[in-house]
């Protein structure tokens, strides 16, 4: 349920301890739901209880030593740390007015409380991601409080006082218990107890008998198994490796027995389950952090997720496919699990929680209420299945979920003193523009210099923490870019606003002449390129409609998000494919790499956001691009792994790329329909082959 992997054994708690904890953990997470509903306390004071509760639990049940056993001396020490940061952050909490009304001056208590509060953040992300977040989090403090003013160029920083640092740490709007950490007390932690209570009703079970019931017969059943069963537990967990690891237990097993090597068994349930966190409604905790970056609301943001989440899975499923027919392998043996049987045994406490999440979300209710009147149906809708939850089931849910947002919830305060001090040092501005420096403008090239820093942050951070920063840094730049070709077609139409071309003729008064007709496409595109942020910016706020300039932020940030998800499938740090490794026995690294290169759609489906109009509100458009690119990909899938229905030779492997590309190809409907008939023929004379093979 956490947002990654803990790099930490979970400390071994028996007895009366554990039921204790249990109860205490289950009251945090009532605690939590009473004041979503009741705000009855302010976003400061419930921000630093919601880290308060959590930095303590992450200290009792993430030992100092990093492992299950240890002595009693240190358990003694780390419950003494947790009740310190805990009473701390309610310290904190409280002192806000106090410190207001002496002119924002720091009174010793304050100073003690500061520090315990950073310094166990800093020990508690290291015990829990391990050292790169806490090293960022030291060198972006000590960089506005000190070194920045030795650093050359546009990242040099004058300074701030200690003490300045110190408050801006804690009450700044980005800081410890500003807006990421009120995502994570209020929505993140909502969703993660209503995954707990679909897992703890069964519907983990009917997800897996789901799957089983619709693809067991088909070609490639266990591995589309995996895929089918990945996506709908994402909407569960939202978390690529307790994915990999909950539904590969089985899956992993079936696909080896079907004859899947062992490194392609766990690539695909890797690849698969890196999925889960692009589907709607939960998408791990990006969805509420991207909704607080960009204001859009959330229920678009997940209803625009929608279709590419089902374009992703559609990818990997295809593989899956392919390397069936490629070694003819047989369907899975007939089990008796129907459609009716599955929904018998747990589809109602699936079902219908999910059906009424996702319609007051529609209906325009906040998502903190949708999650709410969620748990109540889990609990409602259990009775109508084999595993009723009684009051025992449901304080062991709400144990679940606490237990699961340990990670998430230390994870999010503690990345807030990052984003902190890139906003209070315009690092994201600088960055920014850097990237769109380098690009050149074009959006290409943007998007591979984010994916290579994506690769390189997700080495070290947790996918959460990797689209935080890399959103912070780049997103800006991105969405520019993106708005800017709305800026280029009102150039090469002769249609920009008289405003706009004033502002364009002050900030480039060479082009004046050319700006009065309708210009070349390069041309346009050159000029745009070449205008300085501080023209480039009010041109694209005079001349960029507001429904454009919105599709323009959620698809650099939905770019970005699914950009940050690689580190999950990409070596040499690939947390979910060494994850399904292990459970498939086979080497981590080529397991790894047979994820990368299941998980294309991972870089094929942010091209599409970049330039079509696949997240917008106009659906026709919509549902156009998306099934051309369905056949698009297939045909790309086909190519790389050089089978279709038979096998595919070299010549015919690059036919059919390049009719995949031109299906994918964007604003060019006739490439389009070529490249669709292309892989229309193709597959028929490859399906007539095969036809011929069999009779022969």
């Amino acid at each position: 349920m956490s947002d990654d992997t803990e790099n930490a054994a979970l400390r071994r708690i028996d007895g009366a301890w554990a039921r204790g904890l249990t109860v205490f953990c289950a009251a945090i997470s009532v605690a939590h739901l009473y004041i979503a509903l009741y705000p009855v306390v302010s976003e400061l004071t419930r921000n630093a209880l919601h880290f308060a509760v959590f930095a303590l639990l992450a200290c009792i049940y993430y030992p100092l030593a990093g492992t299950a056993r240890d002595s009693r001396l240190v358990r003694i020490f780390d419950l003494i740390l947790g009740l310190a940061v805990a009473a701390s952050a309610i310290w904190l909490a409280t002192a806000e007015n106090a410190i207001y009304d002496r002119g924002v001056k720091l009174s010793t208590p304050d100073w003690i409380a500061i520090a315990v509060c950073v310094g166990g953040a800093i020990e508690l992300t290291r015990r829990l991601t391990g050292w790169i977040i806490p090293v960022l989090i030291i060198l972006a403090l000590t960089y506005i409080a000190w070194w920045g003013q030795f650093v050359g160029g546009v990242f040099r920083f004058p300074g701030l006082s200690v003490e300045t640092v110190a408050f801006r740490s804690i009450y700044g709007d980005d800081a410890m218990f500003g807006s990421i950490a009120r995502i994570s007390s209020t929505y993140v932690f909502l969703f993660i107890i209503f995954g707990a209570f679909l897992l703890r009703s069964g519907a983990g079970d009917f997800v897996i008998d789901l799957a089983r019931a619709v693809a067991g017969k088909m070609v490639g059943g266990p591995g589309i198994v995996a895929v089918i069963a990945s996506g709908l537990t994402g909407t569960i967990s939202g978390s690529a490796v307790a994915n990999t690891a909950s539904t590969g237990v089985i899956t992993i097993p079936l696909m080896k027995k079907a004859g899947f090597s062992p490194k392609f068994a766990g690539g695909v349930e890797a690849a698969a389950s890196t999925g889960g966190q692009l589907m709607p409604p939960i998408m791990g905790a990006g969805a509420f952090v991207m909704a607080a970056f960009t204001q859009i609301p959330y229920e678009r943001i997940v209803a625009a997720a929608a279709l590419p989440a089902l374009l992703y899975f559609l990818s990997v499923a295809f593989f899956v496919r392919i390397e069936a027919k490629r070694q003819n392998l047989p369907p899975m043996e007939n089990t008796g699990q129907t459609l009716g049987s599955a929904f018998r045994n747990g589809g109602a406490s699936f079902v219908l929680p999910i059906g009424l999440l996702i319609g007051m979300l529609v209906a325009g209710y906040t998502p903190t209420y949708a999650a709410v009147y969620g748990i109540v149906a889990v609990i409602a809708s259990s009775w109508l299945t084999r595993n009723p939850m009684g009051p025992k089931a449901v304080v062991e849910a709400l144990s679940m979920g606490a237990k699961g947002m340990i990670l998430t919830a230390v994870l999010l305060c503690a990345v807030g003193l990052i984003v902190n001090v890139i906003a209070t040092a315009g690092i994201g501005n600088t960055f920014s523009l850097m990237i769109s420096d380098w690009a050149g403008g074009n959006i290409l090239v943007a998007i591979v210099l984010i994916a290579l820093a994506s690769l390189i942050l997700g080495m070290g951070l947790p996918v959460t923490a990797a689209y935080i920063v890399l959103a912070t840094l780049s997103a800006p730049a991105l969405a520019g870019m993106i708005a800017d070709r709305f800026v280029v077609d009102a150039l090469v139409l002769g249609q920009l606003p008289d405003t706009a071309r004033a502002v364009l003729m002050l900030g480039a008064p060479e082009a004046m002449q050319a700006i009065m007709a309708p210009m070349a496409r390069p041309e346009a595109a050159a000029l745009v390129a070449s205008l300085p942020l501080e023209v480039a910016s009010p041109l694209r706020d005079l001349t960029v409609p507001a429904e454009a300039a919105t599709l323009a932020l959620l698809s650099a940030h939905m770019i970005i998000f699914w950009l940050s998800q690689d580190s999950n499938v990409t070596p040499p740090v690939a947390l979910a494919a060494f994850t399904a490794a292990a459970i498939a026995k086979a080497p981590a690294m080529a397991t790894g790499f047979a994820s990368w290169k299941l998980a294309k759609g991972l870089y094929i489906v942010p091209v599409l956001f970049a330039y079509t109009p696949l997240l917008s509100r106009d659906w026709g458009a919509v549902v156009t691009v998306f099934g051309f690119a369905v056949f698009g990909i297939y045909a790309v899938a086909a190519a790389l792994q050089g089978c279709m229905e038979r096998p595919l030779g070299w010549p015919l492997r690059v036919v059919a790329l390049a009719a995949g590309i031109a299906c994918l190809w964007p604003h060019h409907l006739s490439v389009n329909l070529v490249g669709l008939a292309v892989v229309a023929g193709l597959l028929a004379l490859n399906m007539r082959g095969e036809r011929r093979a069999v009779i022969a």
